[in-house]
């Protein structure tokens, strides 16, 4: 049995298919476009909720890279730990390690982890506009600092 398994693994299938004529088997449709946008307006809009809520900025929701560094900070790690998003296989290791610390830091167990990285879309809003409080993890500061008082 694992012979076969093993055998299987090393073929390669190729299919081919002819476009029909309305072109609905096309990946491009309108359709998923729209779909596509819908989905990724919804998890910026709840990344954002989310950054508001842990006292930072919701603009950095939707700024490339510097929303990881902020992810970072809101979770109390170092700023240097984005290098290692940059890295095959770490990257998954620390994107593990930031959702559950998320996760932690608004009040949820390892199951809402598991949810943040299976289905994002659905996590995101729930931590955005649901009413999960964040704590603010280890007592440390992850939010603006108010000014000074003399």
């Amino acid at each position: 049995m694992l012979s076969t398994l093993l055998h299987g693994f090393g073929q390669t299938y190729y299919t081919y298919s002819t476009p029909t004529t309305n072109g609905t088997d096309n990946a491009f449709s309108p359709a998923y476009m729209v779909i596509g946008l819908i989905v990724l307006v919804i998890i910026v809009a709840s990344l954002w909720r989310t950054f508001v809520k842990s006292g930072k900025p919701g603009w950095a929701a939707i700024v490339p890279i510097y929303d990881t560094y902020v992810m970072l900070k809101i979770v109390n790690k170092p700023g240097w730990w984005l290098l290692l998003f940059f890295i095959p296989f770490v990257n998954v290791v620390v994107s593990v390690i930031v959702y559950n610390e998320l996760a932690k830091a608004f009040g949820k167990g390892v199951g809402f982890t598991v949810l943040m990285l299976l289905f994002p879309y659905i996590a995101f809003p729930i931590l955005g506009f649901g009413d999960a409080k964040y704590t603010n993890p280890a007592g440390k500061s992850a939010g603006r600092t108010p000014a000074a008082t003399a």
